[in-house]
């Protein structure tokens, strides 16, 4: 399992994609997944900005990840996002539930993100809701990108605001070496 890390806007969806591609792994977009998942109050809350709380995450990853056997390589892109997942992600892996091999962190400045998010026009890619965004990311991810490397996971960070391709390259040289 990879996890793929990164502020809204830092090329997580772009790069899972690729990388699925090219190495046939399975990739489990968490902004997909719940854009096509949650309905009525969760919605509301994620288009304003706002995180779905752990439990209800969990619970759409563990059912997810029950479809996928153990053996096959897996890309999370955008779960874990707190340190609460990361605790429910870590006693999955201690149960041989599931293998943890890195944690990718696609590092962008608000600055350059915030310009690829309202080229993209999304819904949810208005300036409030992804201003709330970088706040969570602030607020819960990068603690939680402490909390991985303190807990033995290996967390490469890399520079996501050069071009795809470039930042493509650095991720295949470092699945291969890990």
């Amino acid at each position: 399992m990879i996890l793929l890390m990164g502020i809204a806007g830092s090329g997580k969806g772009t790069q899972g994609k690729m990388l699925s591609d090219q190495h046939q792994f399975h990739l489990v977009s968490m902004g997909d997944v719940l854009r096509m998942y949650v309905t009525g109050q969760q919605r509301k809350r994620m288009m304003a900005g706002g995180l779905l709380d752990d439990a209800e995450i969990i619970s759409i990853v563990d059912k997810l990840m029950s479809t996928i056997s153990n053996s096959e390589e897996v890309i999370l892109d955008g779960f874990p996002r707190t340190i609460p997942q990361a605790e429910w992600l870590a006693k999955q892996v201690e149960a041989g539930r599931f293998n943890l091999n890195i944690a990718i962190h696609l590092v962008a400045t608000r600055k350059a993100v915030k310009e690829r998010l309202l080229k993209r026009a999304r819904l949810d890619d208005k300036e409030a809701s992804i201003e709330a965004r970088f706040d969570e990311y602030e607020k819960s991810t990068l603690p939680l990108i402490k909390w991985l490397e303190e807990h033995n996971v290996k967390v490469m960070n890399i520079d996501a605001e050069r071009p795809v391709d470039v930042v493509n390259k650095d991720l295949v040289d470092i699945i291969k070496n890990n």
